[in-house]
């Protein structure tokens, strides 16, 4: 008997689903240009993976209740398939669950045990140490109500990129804590509304002022121009976050993938008048660092980048100037792993064992470089099972991070202020 058409698609779009799972719970280095398509399927399957599971469950259903579609053998295969995506589904979701322990043991480890009793009481209280099930159940809709945001304020001239956005606690603020987030995006593209929101509004709506700048964007910005903006940005913060709400004697950095790269970058170049002219005497120091999924070395000296050299040749053609055999200097410029120091700030670095576009190899090789010279606390977790991006929106594993770096980075405004 031949079957139905309509059981060969159901079978087509189990695999398809299953395809999907696959690249959420196995992980891939080492496929060049395709990483980017296993990142892609493989970050929003793993994030929203009972939201996957559910999806798959109606499909089923609804072909069930309009066709044959599941009595014939194709039909049989493809429900097969789908109980062991369910399988890898659950997988992914046991993975994603494990975040929060894991990331207080981290902090623990790098902070101390009694690290939390170091935040004074008052800020303790507004910690979360649990995930609210109301946070999980709409992904996407991550403003919060308590926050305000104040768009495209100019921190420079000369370009249309030089503006930046606040976030702050509605009503207003004095002398609060400052976040600058560095937005990714490639170095090529992304923009300062787009990414890190849960965090962003999780501390603005907790009394904490967060400032998103723009910058120039590759191929026609080169390194160290992005580098440099980001520099401008926290300068005009210095000068004028106090109008705002904001102290300007404690300003973090964080930022997510090029973000993050620029993020480490900032956090270990303060002060060099290389990286900033026009405004050599400005202070660019800051008082904490949180890179998520970033980049710590462009060349492959170690050879630990999944991609290869297929990163540096598009690092030559897209971000740097020039190649690296050229001005070896300028791409250990460009490189926070070469940059490491002494006086660097205290750092929270966070990574996914299952990025495919960042090395995981390279930023543990990174934290243990700074660890090694650093007098400064340097917190390093590796969060299993998470693709690169997975901050993007609410899920179990970006809103557990978002409570673990609020919790890092109170007690950085803590020992620092003490």
């Amino acid at each position: 008997m031949v079957a139905p058409i309509s059981s060969w698609i159901f079978l087509a779009l189990c695999v398809i689903g299953f395809g999907w799972t696959v690249t959420a719970v196995v992980r891939a280095e080492r496929l060049g240009w395709g990483n980017m398509l296993w990142f892609l399927s493989g970050w929003l399957t793993s994030e929203l993976a009972l939201f996957h599971a559910l999806g798959s469950a109606l499909v089923a259903l609804a072909f069930a209740a309009v066709t044959d579609a599941l009595g014939a053998t194709p039909g049989r295969l493809g429900l097969g398939l789908m109980a062991i995506s369910w399988a890898g589904l659950a997988l992914a979701q046991w993975r994603a669950r494990s975040t929060g322990h894991f990331l207080e043991q981290a902090l623990r480890s790098g902070l101390g045990d009694d690290y939390q009793a170091q935040i004074p009481a008052v800020r303790r209280a507004v910690l979360r140490d649990t995930v609210p099930a109301r946070d999980l159940l709409l992904p996407f809709a991550v403003r919060d109500p308590r926050v305000e945001r104040i768009r495209d304020l100019r921190y420079a001239d000369g370009h249309a990129r030089h503006v930046l956005d606040i976030y702050r606690p509605r009503g207003g603020c004095a002398r609060a804590p400052v976040l600058l987030q560095i937005h990714g995006g490639g170095w090529v593209m992304g923009n300062k509304h787009e990414q890190a929101l849960p965090l962003i509004h999780h501390l603005a709506a907790r009394g904490w002022v967060v400032v998103t700048p723009n910058y120039r964007l590759s191929p026609r910005a080169r390194f160290p121009d992005p580098l440099v903006d980001c520099k401008r940005a926290l300068a005009w913060v210095r000068r004028n976050i106090s109008a705002q709400g904001g102290d300007p004697a404690f300003v973090a950095v964080t930022g997510g993938s090029a973000g993050g790269h620029l993020a480490a970058l900032l956090a270990l170049t303060a002060n060099d008048p290389r990286l900033q002219p026009g405004f050599e005497a400005a202070d660019t120091t800051v008082a904490a660092a949180v890179p998520f999924y970033g980049v710590y070395d462009f060349t492959d000296r170690h050879a630990l980048k999944g991609s290869g050299t297929g990163m540096v040749e598009w690092l030559e053609k897209t971000v740097m100037p020039c190649p690296p055999a050229a001005d070896p200097a300028l791409w250990d410029l460009a490189s926070p792993i070469m940059q490491v120091r002494r006086d660097a700030p205290p750092f929270l670095i966070l990574h996914g064992t299952h990025d495919s576009l960042a090395s995981a190899a390279e930023a543990r090789l990174f934290a243990d470089r700074l660890r090694s010279v650093s007098r400064n606390p340097v917190v390093y977790a590796e969060l299993p099972g998470a693709q690169h991006a997975w901050d993007i929106f609410r899920s179990v594993r970006a809103m557990e991070s978002v409570h673990a770096v609020a919790r890092f980075l109170e007690w950085a405004r803590a020992t620092a202020i003490s």
